[in-house]
């Protein structure tokens, strides 16, 4: 049997996948998961990562876009983790392995749901209007 994806988006999609999954051979799994996020969520915020990099300096130098990402989805998952709403990974930091540096591990936004984009987005013109940022829309 062929692996299925279902998209919960109506009725008749649910129905349909009840119906395999009354049909699927014993000891095969089923997983419901939110929806990972969209392309377009990506783009998005992308380019609003972009746009901060360029205007917001942080400790008094500006930061390439890929540096930037990383220090505001950190306060990100920090900002969520305070209202209640951790997102579903884990981020640690650790030392290295030469005992030299700290760096952080886990979160990744290319694992984020469809919901913690779209936070994760509204968090970044939050961000932006508080530091003077003008995004381009």
């Amino acid at each position: 049997m062929a692996i299925k994806k279902f998209v919960l988006a109506h009725d008749q999609a649910r129905k349909g996948c009840c119906d395999f999954i009354m049909n699927a051979p014993f000891g095969y799994e089923v997983r419901i998961s939110e929806p990972v996020k969209r392309r377009i969520q990506e783009e998005k915020y992308h380019a609003m990562i972009g746009e901060i990099a360029k205007q917001y300096k942080f400790l008094a130098r500006e930061w390439d876009a890929e540096s930037m990402k990383r220090l505001l989805v950190d306060q990100f998952i920090d900002g969520m983790k305070e209202i209640g709403e951790p997102i579903n990974q884990v981020s640690e930091i650790s030392v290295s392995i030469d005992g030299l540096r700290f760096v952080q591990l886990g979160v990744q936004t290319s694992k984020f749901s469809v919901r913690e984009a779209a936070n994760f987005i509204e968090w970044l013109y939050g961000f932006g209007a508080m530091n003077n940022v003008k995004f381009k829309e």
